[in-house]
């Protein structure tokens, strides 16, 4: 269809960037014309291809059409700067129409770059203009419009003088993103708008226009979303995986238009949980998140933020989160931009629904008022939250089912090529001035750091940073730095040993203290029955780290009061298992615990453990633990059914668990049922043979060569029976009373507690002869 050029009808069509056509000429180019399509881009478009005749060598230009009644029958309005464009300012010229259709998959705008001036130079300003507002008027006025390269048209934005703008470059999205391959750009010479396309602002070299913002120029946010990307020029290491998991689920649908994803039967993910131990990068991932997107500004509230001890204003707080959304969705529908709020401490306002006792409801009516935005009635197809917690546990259930935060990521203590990679990001500007001595080795503190979360690492540098600057100061009449102290500062190997060793210690790591508290006095291999109790250790030990069972390995020490059961468990998890993580279920810690608290204490130690590859529990003196006593007898059935249900609990893919336990009650925990729990039962004797005690002497070194071949010579023909702990405190008390005195003291308290007896004749040389064995 020709028709000839004319001016547009009104100025305010003038700036819609599209050709106005009487409603019979509409119809006639597309029969199915969707007339009075003024909404914004909810209505479907028309394109045409407009072909100028060849005298201007056949150039097509690509638009969308208008309908006015204004607009004489035969005719096609355009404004000046169109006019200008393509034919040249001439007015009823012969331009031919015909329809146009853009491939969805292709010819979707991942950015547009924009030359922007002053339409009039009579009409300048000195004001800034704000590009990350100009993006959003911009995507409202211009939503799927054809954009080509070298085009030029008016932009009115705010009250300000309008601008000129022309199109600088055009990238369109790859089709290969929907594939599965990594959302990517491609550059094109025509394109059309979308929601979530960026834009870019950028000035023309001799204008004297004021921009400010992100949106402007060199300043603007890399092109695309790419999980490829080194995100470690972002503070972020050990997440790779993470990242490129949330781009496939939560990004891949949006930077497409929705008629395509409809075509693929895909619907956005509205939400994410990330979940995890402290200090592993949650907030930090979410914030980086929001500043790679090329869209808007994305809100970060803190959960107890939302909260307001006034009837209502909770839940109106969780309104005004969307309330931007929501007038994006009804001016732009489907074509919106994507708005992401991102709900720090989620687990302050989401909590299970009726588990907070006491309260007036509030936290039950924001869970609901935050569901009902989300995945309510009216839906919003626009946002995307993100939510991050400790306690997954403790959010309702409701929330976290498809549709709503359906993609829930845990985001674990980083491997050691995620604490290489920590390290790297945390010492670059060390090693960039030169300040990181050779002999650090990052790799060595990689393999040291187990069970360091992202948040311990950068401590740790910071804690041996701080120890290489306190070297160089002089402590005098007052604190003065040297006047050459920067130049040898320098960050070595000790800095970090000390670091290591003092500073900073690992949450979910194998507490060193607790290692000295249950092994202070040494553990004394004094024959064969120790060795076994150790060997058996190692077994239990390999067996943990190679074994394929998706149960926890696990062994109950048992044997008498002192006999060494806790120093031996001590033993073989700190000193012989290397795991990075071993905690202690002990009596001690939970004095005046209530059964609840007992029960959760306990609880948590065990989930502590599940999130490492490889830990260690210990529960000592189970019968403690559940307040058993015997007479009655009594104990507390809701802790025993805490152990055995937590003795049983199968492990996450990846995880290996062993569990030691200590019992001086072997036949009680036996008739509860618990002794079935664990996978082996290991005795551990009280001392019965008399060169054992010799052995243990000859180690304390507290007694000299002849007082022991004394000794040996008083027990040939005796027997003895006494745990490891009496003995120790007998010795303790003996060598206090002076070295002529102090082996009869022994000796005499040994008789007076009848932990020694003769032996019957024909047993008297059965220990040593053992013993030689």
């Amino acid at each position: 269809m020709e028709l000839s050029v004319s001016k547009s009808p009104t100025d305010e069509l003038s700036l819609t960037n599209c050709l106005i056509l009487h409603p019979d000429d509409c119809k006639r180019l597309d029969p199915k014309f969707d007339f009075g399509s003024s909404d914004g881009g909810q209505s479907k478009k028309t394109y045409i291809q407009v072909l100028v005749p060849s005298e201007n060598n056949g150039i097509t230009f690509v638009y969308t059409i208008k309908d006015s009644p204004k607009m004489k029958q035969g005719f096609v309005g355009l404004s000046f700067i169109q006019r200008k464009w393509i034919i040249g300012s001439r007015l009823e010229f012969p331009l031919r129409l015909s329809p146009h259709k853009f491939d969805p998959q292709r010819n979707i705008l991942a950015s547009i770059t924009l030359v922007a001036d002053f339409l009039q130079k009579s009409k300048t300003s000195k004001d800034p203009y704000n590009t990350d507002k100009m993006v959003l008027d911009f995507k409202e006025m211009f939503i799927s419009l054809p954009f080509t390269i070298g085009q030029e048209f008016i932009f009115k934005f705010e009250n300000k003088p309008m601008l000129l703008l022309k199109v600088k470059s055009l990238q369109v999205l790859d089709p290969a993103t929907l594939s599965g391959g990594s959302i990517g750009a491609l550059k094109a010479n025509i394109g059309l708008l979308h929601g979530n396309s960026q834009v870019v602002f950028d000035k023309s070299e001799a204008s004297i226009l004021n921009l400010s913002g992100k949106a402007r120029g060199k300043t603007a946010m890399p092109t695309i979303i790419n999980p490829d990307w080194d995100f470690s020029k972002m503070g972020i290491g050990g997440l790779d995986k993470e990242f490129s998991a949330i781009f496939r689920r939560a990004f891949a649908s949006r930077v497409f238009p929705a008629e395509v994803v409809e075509q693929l039967g895909l619907h956005h993910v509205k939400g994410i949980l990330l979940y995890g131990p402290p200090g592993t990068g949650k907030t930090l991932m979410a914030r980086q998140i929001g500043k790679m997107l090329s869209a808007r500004e994305p809100k970060i509230v803190n959960g107890p933020e939302i909260l307001n001890k006034y009837v209502g204003e909770s839940e109106a707080n969780i309104r005004k989160l969307f309330e931007e959304a929501e007038q994006d969705q009804q001016k732009l529908g489907a074509n919106s931009g994507l708005h992401m709020i991102i709900l720090d401490e989620i687990d302050a306002i989401c909590k299970s629904r009726g588990s907070v006792t006491g309260s007036t409801g509030v936290s039950d009516t924001v869970v609901n008022q935050l569901l009902s935005k989300i995945d309510g009635v009216e839906q919003l197809n626009n946002i995307l939250i993100i939510g991050m917690t400790n306690r997954k546990d403790l959010i309702d259930e409701a929330l976290l089912r498809p549709g709503r935060l359906e993609v829930q990521m845990e985001i674990s203590l980083p491997s050691e090529e995620g604490r290489l990679q920590i390290l790297n990001i945390h010492t670059e500007k060390l090693r960039e001035h030169k300040k990181l001595a050779q002999d650090v080795n990052l790799e060595e503190l990689a393999a040291e750091t187990k069970n360091f979360s992202g948040a311990e690492i950068e401590g740790l540098v910071r804690a041996a940073t701080t120890t290489a600057m306190n070297k160089l100061i002089k402590a005098s009449g007052k604190v003065v730095v040297s006047e050459d102290a920067v130049e040898k500062l320098e960050v070595q190997k000790i800095d970090f040993r000390h670091a290591l060793d003092y500073d900073i210690k690992p949450a979910f790591g194998a507490a060193s203290d607790d290692s000295e508290h249950y092994i202070g006095n040494g553990v004394f291999t004094y024959g064969q029955p120790v060795e076994k109790v150790v060997g058996d250790g190692q077994l239990l030990i390999d067996q943990t780290k190679n074994g394929s069972l998706i149960s926890p390995v696990s062994a109950l020490l048992e044997g008498k009061v002192g006999s060494g059961k806790t120093a031996l468990a001590a033993r073989i998890a700190y000193q012989m298992s290397d795991f990075p993580f071993v905690k202690v279920v002990s009596p001690e810690n939970m004095i005046g615990f209530s059964e609840s608290a007992k029960c959760q204490a306990i609880k948590k130690i065990f989930d502590d453990a599940y999130k490492s590859e490889l830990s260690c529990v210990i529960v000592d003196d189970i019968e403690r633990l559940i307040d058993y006593v015997p007479i009655g007898p009594r104990f507390s059935n809701i802790v025993l059914q805490t152990l055995i249900v937590l003795l049983k609990k199968k492990l996450r893919h990846g995880r290996k668990l062993l569990i030691i336990g200590t019992t001086s009650c072997y036949d009680v925990i036996k008739q509860m049922q618990m002794a079935s729990c664990f996978n082996t039962v290991i005795n551990v004797p009280n001392i019965t043979n008399p060169m054992y005690i010799i052995n243990i002497l000859n180690d304390l070194e507290r007694f000299l060569d002849e007082e022991l071949n004394e000794l040996e010579n008083y027990f040939k023909n005796k027997n003895v029976n006494i745990s490891v702990k009496k003995l120790l405190g007998f010795v303790e008390m003996s060598v206090q009373t002076g070295r002529d005195n102090r082996l009869p003291k022994l000796i005499s308290l040994l008789e007076e507690q009848n932990h020694v007896t003769l032996l019957k004749k024909d047993k008297q040389e059965e220990y040593f002869e053992d013993d030689e064995e």
